[in-house]
């Protein structure tokens, strides 16, 4: 009898809700959707204390070989048949392997310390609940936007808005903060 080789066909990322510079709003849907709610799933906050990580293979890039420098990031990771990385801003399939994904984003050169990643790892209805973002870091200071937000409305809580908290690797908070290695080996290990 031959072996049986499993095929997955990638997502369609245009089925979900997208709006460019906006990965937090991005994910937190993404997290609510109905083709993941079935499989563990994880937040997967990126940023270091200088706000300056270096991920390749961006949408946003502007030549083909050259990293975005994203002052910070934010993708899924969900569990079928392994984790997988579903990034709406990569142009690596998606979803991708966990490994592929980390080394096609992050590299496997080394990288100056300012441009390492840091990653905090929250559980993604954890995430839905808690995340809130008034989405005034993305507006100069005259009240204009950097770049013109997504159709639907700000992900409001009673609380302020909390993304710089979320994205600031030093400060206690939510979730797990990792290096690269670590996230690798936490969602590459089976324990």
């Amino acid at each position: 009898m031959g072996t049986v080789v499993f095929f997955e066909t990638p997502m369609n990322r245009e089925a979900y809700n997208y709006a460019p510079f906006y990965c937090e709003e991005n994910i937190w849907h993404l997290c609510q959707e109905a083709d993941f709610r079935a499989y563990d799933r994880s937040v997967v906050l990126i940023s270091n204390p200088r706000s300056t990580c270096a991920l390749w293979h961006q949408r946003a890039r502007r030549a083909e070989n050259e990293p975005v420098l994203w002052d910070y990031h934010v993708i899924m990771l969900f569990k079928k048949q392994g984790w997988k990385v579903f990034d709406l801003d990569t142009l690596l399939p998606t979803p991708t392997p966990v490994v592929e994904y980390l080394r096609g984003t992050f590299g496997e050169l080394a990288v100056p310390d300012e441009f390492r990643p840091l990653f905090r790892v929250i559980d993604a209805d954890e995430f839905v609940k808690v995340f809130s973002s008034d989405r005034s870091h993305m507006k100069n200071p005259d009240g204009s936007w950097h770049v013109p937000p997504p159709p639907w409305p700000a992900i409001e809580r009673n609380e302020r808005s909390n993304l710089m908290d979320l994205i600031d690797m030093e400060k206690k908070n939510v979730g797990q903060v990792m290096d690269l290695f670590q996230l690798e080996v936490a969602f590459t290990t089976d324990f």
